[in-house]
């Protein structure tokens, strides 16, 4: 992954929504991809840590399947009404549906997992190198 350069507020490109994580491919979608959008209030803690996790959590079991959004809502409060986010960070999975919400900072792997309903045995059979133990 490459870093990328922070913008005038101090978000990296990514932080700001400006920046896709995954394929490259945007323009098509498989089956398996997942678009993710990450909803967050500034730089806080829990919004950097939740960024942080959300981009570990992608590499780790849905690498070159996944894209992120990340949406600040102190920029864009308008934004919080199409997903219905009442809390934040809030992780929204938009694809594949249907649509599922986890709200808070996504630390906890299996909690993840079962939120966005990956199944370990169907990642295992897309992407060999993705094993998820104990689960």
């Amino acid at each position: 992954m490459s870093g990328s350069e922070p913008t005038e507020d101090g978000l990296d490109a990514e932080a700001a929504g400006q920046v896709n994580e995954g394929t490259g491919d945007e323009g098509t979608v498989d089956e398996g991809h997942y678009h993710l959008r990450l909803y967050v209030a500034g730089q806080t803690a829990k919004s950097l840590t939740a960024m942080a996790n959300l981009k570990r959590f992608c590499e780790e079991h849905l690498a070159g399947h996944y894209d992120i959004e990340v949406i600040d809502l102190m920029k864009n409060p308008q934004l919080a009404a199409g997903d219905q986010i009442l809390a934040i960070p809030t992780l929204v999975r938009r694809l594949p549906a249907p649509l599922k919400r986890i709200i808070g900072d996504l630390s906890n792997t299996e909690k993840v997992l079962v939120g966005l309903d990956i199944r370990p045995q169907n990642l295992a059979e897309k992407n060999p190198a993705a094993k998820v133990d104990g689960i």
